[in-house]
């Protein structure tokens, strides 16, 4: 199954494909050229994914790849998974010198993030806890990733506006 033809959704609920479950120690990437989610690596380090990770079909980031999600979640998604979801905030990351900016959202169909609307709703441990994980995973590798700041989902609607434009003005 290819997710090129995936729509991206609206402003308020769109779509994420998940390549990694939360949980995981694979580090799995889109491969745009062959259409499908391939093994990139698994994690040098002992940590674990603490949310699930994907992207926005339809949009196009600073770093070349559709727009990346951290999306929580009660249970994790299988890589692959279509899942319909809403902004809640934005991480601004800067990936071994490369900007690698993050929206973080929730499902729309998950009862346990209805009341979520924002990163305060979130225990006040979770962006400690992503933040933690981004900071030391590529540790082992000799890389540096630093989390320059949490934003509020406003932030992550004009980041999405901005990568829908680079994506649509590729196309033409």
């Amino acid at each position: 199954m290819g997710y090129k033809n995936v729509p991206f959704g609206s402003l308020e609920e769109f779509n994420v494909i998940i390549e990694i479950p939360q949980g995981s120690q694979d580090k799995y990437e889109y491969r745009e050229d062959l259409d499908l989610i391939e093994l990139d690596r698994v994690l040098f380090t002992a940590q674990r994914y603490p949310c699930n990770y994907g992207f926005i079909p339809q949009t196009r980031a600073e770093d070349g790849d559709h727009s990346d999600v951290l999306l929580f979640s009660t249970n994790p998604f299988f890589h692959g998974a279509l899942v319909k979801s809403r902004a809640i905030g934005f991480m601004k990351m800067d990936d071994s010198g490369e900007v690698d900016d993050k929206i973080l959202a929730v499902p729309i169909h998950d009862a346990r993030f209805a009341d979520v609307q924002s990163l305060e709703d979130l225990p006040e441990h979770s962006p400690k806890e992503i933040k933690n994980f981004f900071e030391t995973y590529k540790l082992l590798q000799n890389k540096e990733v630093k989390v320059t700041g949490f934003e509020p989902k406003e932030k992550a609607t004009e980041y999405l506006k901005k990568t829908l434009a680079v994506y649509e003005s590729e196309q033409k």
